[in-house]
């Protein structure tokens, strides 16, 4: 398949780089570039209907003492000094 791209500025000099560095043609260095990438990113999609999850932290105890008053996490959280 023929295209032409259009390379921002600083792509265009990371691949002149990597093509002097190398014995690649720019075409087979763009498309060794480009097999990585699309591989990168089919690696990293979960699988449909997989849960996804979070791993859990430790916050320490909580410096309120009872959330169950709104008003009063508010008044702390806002810095007001009644209580």
């Amino acid at each position: 398949m023929r295209t032409t791209l259009t390379l921002d500025p600083d792509v265009a000099a990371a691949l002149e780089r990597l093509r002097r560095a190398g014995p690649r043609s720019f075409k087979a260095l763009v498309n060794e570039l480009l097999r990585r990438g699309l591989e990168g990113l089919a690696r990293e999609r979960r699988p449909r209907g997989a849960p996804y999850r979070t791993r859990g932290a430790d916050l320490g105890r909580c410096r309120l003492g009872s959330l169950d008053n709104v008003a009063d996490v508010l008044a702390v959280a806002e810095g007001e000094p009644f209580r």
